[in-house]
């Protein structure tokens, strides 16, 4: 994920040590290039870092947490975790093949058709091909690791499997090389 122009680009921004870090909260969107993806079990915070020229930083998403509605702070998880629960919101299963109805003679010597309404459908499978994709975008998207030359940005993921709409207040927490700095959030 490219890095926006400047961390004002982003709705919080702070200063660690020389570092500055900006961040938006995207909610259950993971926004890629191809068009976004949801999950249900993660919210996610678009992150960036930026520095003088020539600087470097060793990033990890483990250095964060986030503090939702004053509660004990979430660590970060990472992005493998996440891509076991994203869906794109665009995909549609295939139409599955109607079983055929069974024929019963009734009393009358005619025949009436029912279904076996006893069988739940079938699960959906999603074709692997599809998952490997979103898996995909999800990697390419997701806050790049190790030492980086600024500007770097990303996705950070914590698990929240409560309702968005009922978060109050967020505070990004990052303590790593940089230093400390808590940005807080609009949910």
């Amino acid at each position: 994920m490219p890095p926006r122009p400047s961390p004002g680009e982003y709705q919080a921004h702070a200063q660690a040590g020389a570092v500055t870090i900006a961040a938006e909260f995207t909610g259950r969107s993971v926004p890629t290039l191809q068009g976004p993806l949801a999950t249900e079990d993660y919210v996610a915070i678009e992150t960036g870092f930026f520095g003088p020229p020539g600087a470097r930083i060793t990033i990890s998403s483990t250095d964060f947490s986030l503090r939702i509605n004053g509660k004990k702070p979430l660590p970060s998880q990472p992005f493998g975790l996440v891509i076991a629960s994203v869906k794109d919101p665009e995909w549609a299963p295939p139409e599955p093949v109607q079983p055929k109805q069974k024929t019963v003679l009734n009393s009358g010597g005619g025949s009436s058709e029912q279904s076996d309404s006893k069988t739940p459908p079938p699960p959906v499978k999603i074709p692997i091909e599809i998952q490997r994709g979103w898996a995909q975008r999800v990697q390419r998207v997701a806050l790049p690791e190790g030492d980086r030359p600024l500007p770097q940005a990303g996705l950070i993921f914590f698990q929240y499997r409560g309702k968005v709409d009922r978060i109050d207040s967020m505070e990004l927490i990052y303590a790593g090389p940089a230093g400390k700095a808590t940005l807080t959030l609009q949910p």
